[in-house]
């Protein structure tokens, strides 16, 4: 079974038409969707670029792989697994898979794709990287002109400088664009290995549509902002929520610009989207004409999602939304049937689903659950929660979250935890954490997240312990072993006060 792995980075799960959007062409991945398994509620594991990248490398959940920040705004942590660290290319090539990785890298500073056996251009950073040796000399070839942007798009930062980069327009044709490059180079490895005969896994990692949105005239006018609701999160007054979102929201400079130029930006993000789309239609469409579809299992899915303007925000951060955790997720596997699944998966899981359709074993992706039951239709048993995890990006911020059905839990140690009713607020504008209405759902999910994080070994659970209504401690969070007796104290009744030697 070959493998052919489509990613796109920071992509809103509701820019597609598969996924319901009435405005944007993605024809490509549209079709993909209906020929497959589109996964309504697949998520990322933690959502910044390297983090979630080495989870789908490695199986693992971030507080297990470590690599938890991506190189660019480091804070202390690692920035390459270490050696020792199982990834999936290593259990592909032992079967005699060629693999192949074109396009977005960004999993360390040390060792890059080839480190792990992957074949392609070595294109590292998490923007397009316009002055690649590689990308000039294919525009040499075509007689293309340079990347050149011009009316850059920009907020205001709270120390009244410029903000950060967004959009602008680029001078140069579609064809000279880093995607259709991209294209271009991952046709380019597919023909090659059509022509070799052996198994392969190849990865097609597109840069965008994480902002800054830089595109030709054509898809950077393609959508009239006149067509752009804004997301209802905008009324995001961020009562009772973390103090850091308003933080962002400055950062990011949200309300330093009209709300005509936050429909304009939308607009561009769904051109970006259409390019993109566009692209993966003259992969798709290659591999067709190579004759390969029967024998290939496709894959398309993004690293993590984007704001946008959601909550008054921009590229994501620490904020456990629906906006920027929820990401596509379609897998087509010859022989499977058309359908849309609703169980909660992580993009951890494709890890498992690769090599147990490689013949590999898949045990050692130890927080990876292998999609294929669920892709054959299948009804088994799967967990009725999921998982995720944050740890900084401009400064150290650890964050935990559960959720189910229809409730959202979001540990903050620094700051107030918060609780999303998903049904009667989808767009996560009031925490319901403090209400005494939510208190048995607060009590039940802060238990459930506890346990499950004891289960995989995320310290994280040590904190929770002392601090929140767990109900029967499963562990001595009191250090109470270095008392004589070995007894942690009994915890006061309701009303008294502890003694100095209890407290």
């Amino acid at each position: 079974m070959n493998l052919l792995f489509l990613m796109t980075d920071q992509h809103r799960v509701d820019t597609l038409g598969a996924y319901g959007n009435p405005h944007v062409a993605t024809p490509h991945l549209d079709r993909l969707a209906a020929s497959g398994t589109r996964f309504d509620r697949f998520y990322t594991p933690t959502a910044i670029c390297t983090p979630a990248r080495a989870s789908l490398l490695t199986g693992q959940n971030p507080f297990r792989h470590r690599l938890l920040a991506n190189r660019e705004r480091n804070v202390g942590y690692l920035e390459d697994l270490r050696p020792d660290v199982f990834t999936f290319p290593q259990a592909l090539r032992e079967r005699g898979y060629r693999m192949g990785l074109v396009g977005k890298w960004h999993g360390g500073t040390e060792r890059n794709a080839a480190s792990y056996g992957f074949e392609g251009p070595d294109l590292p950073g998490w923007h397009n990287p316009v002055d690649h040796p590689d990308y000039l000399a294919y525009l040499a070839e075509r007689g293309l002109p340079p990347y050149r942007i011009t009316d850059p798009v920009r907020g205001t930062s709270p120390n009244g400088n410029p903000g950060n980069l967004l959009a602008a327009r680029l001078q140069q044709p579609v064809e000279a664009t880093f995607e259709h490059y991209l294209a271009t180079r991952t046709i380019e490895q597919l023909e090659r290995y059509a022509a070799d005969g052996r198994p392969f896994f190849l990865a097609a990692h597109f840069f965008g549509p994480h902002l800054p949105y830089l595109l030709p005239d054509a898809y950077y006018d393609r959508y009239d902002p006149a067509l752009v609701e804004l997301p209802p999160s905008v009324a995001e007054t961020f009562e009772g929520k973390p103090p850091v979102q308003r933080n962002y929201c400055d950062h990011w400079a949200f309300d330093t610009m009209p709300a005509e130029v936050s429909r304009k930006l939308i607009a561009v993000y769904w051109g970006y989207v259409t390019l993109i789309d566009e692209q993966i239609g003259r992969i798709l469409t290659r591999l067709d004409e190579l004759g390969l579809t029967d024998a290939t299992s496709v894959f398309f899915t993004a690293d993590h999602g984007e704001f946008t303007g959601a909550h008054r925000l921009h590229d994501k951060g620490p904020a456990m939304y629906e906006d920027i955790y929820r990401i596509p997720g379609i897998v087509r596997v010859p022989g499977a049937p058309p359908q849309v699944r609703e169980e909660l998966v992580s993009l951890t899981d494709c890890t498992a689903t690769i090599l147990e359709l490689a013949g590999a074993d898949p045990a050692p992706a130890v927080d990876s659950r292998s999609l294929l039951p669920l892709v054959r239709g299948e009804r088994p048993d799967w967990p009725q929660e999921l998982v995720a995890e944050f740890h900084g990006h401009h400064f150290p911020y650890p964050q935990r979250m559960v959720r189910d059905d229809r409730y959202k839990l979001v540990v903050n140690p620094e700051s107030v935890n918060e609780l999303y009713d998903l049904v009667e607020d989808p767009h996560e504008l009031v925490n319901r954490h403090g209400e005494a209405a939510y208190a048995d759902v607060r009590a039940r999910l802060t238990r459930r997240l506890y346990d499950l994080l004891r289960e995989r070994g995320d310290n994280f659970h040590h904190w929770m312990a002392p601090m929140y209504d767990i109900g029967t401690h499963l562990e001595d969070s009191t250090l109470s072993a270095f008392e004589p007796d070995g007894t942690a104290p009994a915890a006061p009744t309701a009303g008294t006060t502890p003694s100095r030697e209890t407290a």
